[in-house]
């Protein structure tokens, strides 16, 4: 499993009990990309439904209610059309009209998350390392792509710049500076508030962005203005038997010889960061002063056969969650059958303000009749096993496998089979 780390370089915030942000990257614009950075357009399998690929806007409207940042890798030939120092190519990148890669962009924002553009071309252009061959890609080069892409969506506070997708075998310090020209050209282009996700060494790995000095050289980027506001540290990780991302099974956290180095860096240079899944997840929120998050691999145009696949089933034009996504990084658990009676209540519209519960939750809950949702917020932090329970939770009045919340008559309401929430892993 892909661990995607964003570390957040700026003030640290001690109170949050849990990550705050979670993601999924909807794959397919940048289908075929070689870690030589060589990327075949005819590869690309938009995660568009309409142009023959994964829905990746319905898999984001099926997310929204977990997701709040999405990533869409892409590669910079797609952008450019081949073209090495062109302009973004009106068909595949729809600088005129939403279309194709701007349409996917478009697609998220509409849901309120977080999107971010992925350039996903190892820190190179067809096998040459930016700004470090004689015979290209320059840092020139790389600066004017993200002043183009800075420009169109600079009016726009939840599109996230990801400069580029796992860099490897580079000079640390010189990619650290063409890191830094970027910054300051999306920042220079009227981009001044948006995240900026600042790659490392040796393909952003965990384990060794403390080791190799990529953490220290990113953390020395800054604004123009010489603040850090909004600039990211981006950090991956698998979590299989190897650390190559082609085993299905989760065999290690990575929590002692990665994400605990990160963490005690993190705290001494007073920033943050966001990572993602398997059982690492509970490290996290626990360390959640300096993990913001994590960010899943993936869905989109990934085929549902995929190892690492994401992408959720569709039955019955109901997008349904794999096991991997529903219990690794959701952690949704179904609670035990619950028949819940004799509340005081005070009835206000379509809300309904219960007291004196009495069953196995223990405390107050307010019901709301959302169209065809009841919406559960309890009173107190439940524990349900190995997982915490938020302290609210959406329920439909049936679901598939027979659970309903309904009012039986005035201040009588049942709740009476599984019913599935989401939860942590404590």
């Amino acid at each position: 499993m892909l661990l995607k780390s964003l570390v957040f370089i700026g003030g640290v915030a001690m109170t949050a009990a849990r990550v705050q942000f979670m993601g999924i990257n909807i794959a397919g614009f940048e289908f075929g990309c070689q870690i030589d950075g060589s990327c075949p357009t005819t590869s690309v399998t938009p995660p568009l439904s309409v142009l023959g690929g994964g829905d990746g806007a319905g898999q984001m409207q099926h997310f929204m209610n977990e997701d709040q940042m999405n990533i869409f890798p892409v590669s910079w030939q797609f952008l450019v059309n081949n073209k090495l120092g062109g302009t973004l190519d009106s068909t595949n990148f729809g600088k005129y009209e939403l279309w194709k890669y701007d349409q996917l962009m478009q697609s998220c924002l509409f849901t309120g998350a977080y999107c971010a553009i992925d350039l996903h071309n190892f820190a190179r252009f067809n096998g040459n390392i930016i700004g470090q061959s004689s015979s290209g890609p320059s840092d020139a080069q790389f600066v004017d792509l993200w002043t183009q892409l800075a420009t169109k969506y600079k009016s726009n506070t939840k599109v996230v710049f990801g400069l580029m997708n796992e860099p490897h075998d580079v000079n640390t310090v010189a990619w650290a500076s063409t890191v830094q020209l970027a910054v300051t050209a999306i920042r220079n282009a009227g981009a001044s508030t948006q995240m900026i996700l600042l790659p490392g060494n040796n393909f952003t790995s965990a384990a060794t962005s403390v080791s190799n000095g990529s953490n220290a050289a990113l953390i020395k980027v800054t604004n123009p203005d010489g603040s850090t506001d909004g600039l990211i540290l981006d950090i991956h990780k698998y979590l299989d038997v190897d650390n190559s991302g082609t085993h299905a099974d989760c065999t290690t956290d990575n929590i002692s010889d990665a994400f605990s180095l990160v963490a005690a860096f993190l705290r001494a240079s007073g920033r943050q960061v966001i990572v993602d899944f398997c059982a690492q997840n509970t490290f996290l929120n626990q360390n959640s002063d300096v993990f913001l998050g994590y960010i899943a691999w993936g869905a989109g145009s990934f085929a549902t056969s995929y190892t690492l696949s994401l992408t959720p089933s569709k039955q019955n034009g109901q997008f349904i969650d794999n096991a991997l996504a529903s219990h690794v990084i959701y952690h949704r658990i179904n609670i035990s059958p619950h028949f819940c009676i004799s509340w005081n209540f005070i009835d206000n519209h379509d809300s309904i303000s219960l007291r004196n519960r009495r069953c196995e939750f223990g405390n107050s809950i307010c019901i709301n009749r959302i169209t065809d949702f009841w919406t559960c917020n309890l009173g107190v932090t439940y524990f349900y096993g190995d997982y915490e329970i938020p302290t609210s939770a959406s329920v439909p009045p049936q679901l598939a496998n027979g659970a309903r919340m309904e009012e039986i008559s005035r201040g009588f309401i049942a709740v009476t089979g599984a019913i599935t929430v989401d939860a942590l892993l404590r």
